[in-house]
């Protein structure tokens, strides 16, 4: 896929995430999503960090958190969160959606995963349903690797996760299944709603109740 073709899936998800949370009651801003923590609007304002953080800034933010590029992100999400409105972070995604912004060493492919699954943590969080279209949930798997893995912290060893709704597989040992999209998830270590994934090693990567 060209860079191209990324861009404008780029484009398009976050077109799609800012339509959605432009028709969110305005109580569900507070609801809570997959990011330990996080509500919906420290994820909106973490999704569009990007956008308001100077390279000097981001330098800056990075010493105050002692070279941790989670604390940093934590602290600056509640901060923005706690200082902008739903408003003001609707309208930087809105303003940003064909933004160039790509992650250190990530490429267009990394700011495409960034959209897809802080949407997911939004979307899955709040029970909305929605399904990433195929084309773009397949160019980010294509993306994941053991050091993507390994940034999240996620144990997955002698665990396979296998897609039961398109043709896709990592890792081998103790099938793990359900959609693709929940299964990406489990990669990024989030904790899935009950009954998501199906295998033996269910349990462990779904949250109960």
């Amino acid at each position: 896929m060209t860079d191209t073709g990324v861009r404008r899936a780029i484009t398009a998800e976050r077109t799609e995430l800012a339509e959605l949370l432009a028709g969110l009651a305005a109580e569900r801003w507070d609801g809570a999503t997959l990011c330990r923590g996080w509500r919906v609007r420290e994820v909106v304002a973490h999704i569009t960090m990007p956008y308001r953080l100077s390279g000097a800034r981001f330098a800056v933010e990075m010493v105050r958190a002692a070279g941790s590029f989670h604390r940093m992100a934590d602290r600056v999400a509640r901060r923005d969160a706690a200082e902008l409105t739903a408003e003001d972070l609707l309208k930087s995604l809105w303003d940003n959606v064909a933004h160039p912004w790509k992650p250190p060493g990530g490429g267009f492919a990394g700011a495409l995963s960034h959209d897809v699954i802080h949407g997911l943590d939004i979307t899955v969080g709040l029970g909305l349903g929605r399904k990433v279209p195929e084309d773009r949930l397949r160019m980010v798997l294509e993306a994941i690797n053991p050091k993507s893995v390994k940034f999240f912290g996620v144990d997955l060893k002698g665990i396979e996760l296998r897609a039961d709704d398109v043709d896709w597989r990592y890792g081998s040992g103790e099938v793990l299944s359900g959609a693709a999209q929940d299964l990406l998830l489990v990669l990024c270590g989030r904790r899935l709603p009950a009954g998501t994934l199906h295998g033996a090693e269910a349990k462990r990567f779904t949250r109960s109740g």
